[in-house]
């Protein structure tokens, strides 16, 4: 495994990292169990970052990502978010009481005094003309609460407004094979500022798996199934908000050009890392084996140009018109 620095956070990340959506809930029944042997994988592989989320299974995934602390000798950094309890999900929610009321909860499932990387949970685009908003994040920090603070968005120009604020150590964003956007002004412009970046839905939500046809069928209680058209939450969350044929038959074409002796995984996952801009991948795994997988793609041999030049063409020609102005 190979390691990055995390923007401001100072922290030297695994370029591989784990992703706790899945484990969490919204991608189909898991065991708890199973979660963990995942999660010990990941630590075996060498993984010390980990993503989740409060609303992840309601603080599920939070909690198995404390029970993962609590068993290991490795260190380990957990990043969490605040903000998706809403209910309405408004701008006017993202204020100084609510914002503590979400960490006080995050700090007891994952049982510790203080938060390695607190994100804002892709708030609406209001929130980052909300100077108070960061105010209450300084406040956390200086008390105690929370080591560092990002943001996770959905759109570029959200990332190019967090920017702003001076202590801002990270950007989560979507960046994959489907959605390259992020790589035209943005990346630059947080390496500049020395702001880490995330990459979250690497593999598309499993399309860039290879492992699907026109004839998979996902559970009711899976997003893949319930969230196509954005019905529960931003579409560009599920399959990176490509139409699914769509988007098997770019698969097509980038098995065609992915090398030998890489899964169509580790293809997908080392496409990102051959951006030195990003800190990390967050790759989700409900299963050991799975988990292994992703963090093999670290140590693969870099893409050749041509390759990266074909990935491009695939985009412009299948994906571009649909989703490259949307976010």
């Amino acid at each position: 495994m190979k390691y990055r620095k995390l923007g401001k956070t100072g922290y030297e990340v695994s370029e591989v990292s784990f992703g706790g959506w899945a484990i969490g809930g919204t991608w189909g029944d898991v065991e708890d169990e199973q979660s963990l042997a995942a999660l010990r994988e990941a630590v075996d592989q060498g993984i010390n970052f980990f993503d989740t989320a409060d609303v992840y299974g309601d603080g599920r995934s939070e909690r198995l990502m404390a029970k993962l602390r609590e068993e290991t000798d490795e260190e380990i950094h957990i990043a969490t978010k605040a903000g998706r309890r809403l209910d309405p999900h408004t701008a006017e929610g993202y204020n100084k009481e609510n914002l503590n009321k979400f960490v006080d909860r995050s700090l007891k499932n994952l049982d510790v005094e203080t938060i390695d990387l607190l994100q804002l949970h892709c708030p609406p685009t209001e929130v980052y003309d909300q100077e108070e908003v960061f105010e209450a994040l300084e406040e956390m920090v200086e008390a105690g609460k929370i080591k560092n603070y990002g943001v996770s968005v959905e759109k570029v120009e959200e990332a190019m407004k967090a920017l702003e604020y001076e202590n801002v150590a990270t950007v989560q964003i979507i960046f994959n094979m489907f959605r390259h956007k992020p790589a035209d002004e943005f990346f630059a412009k947080a390496k500049e500022k020395g702001v880490g970046i995330i990459c979250r839905v690497p593999l598309a939500s499993g399309l860039l798996t290879g492992k699907f046809s026109k004839d998979s069928t996902f559970a009711e209680n899976d997003h893949r199934n319930f969230n196509r058209d954005g019905e529960a939450f931003d579409k560009g969350e599920t399959f990176s908000g490509v139409d699914f044929e769509l988007g098997l038959k770019a698969v097509d074409e980038l098995e065609k050009i992915k090398p030998e002796g890489l899964t169509m995984a580790q293809f997908a996952l080392k496409w990102i890392l051959m951006h030195d801009a990003v800190s990390c991948v967050i790759p989700g795994g409900k299963k050991p084996w799975q988990v292994k997988d992703n963090a093999a793609a670290s140590e693969a041999d870099d893409l050749s140009d041509e390759v990266m030049e074909r990935v491009d063409e695939i985009y412009d020609e299948y994906i571009r018109d649909s989703v490259h102005h949307l976010w």
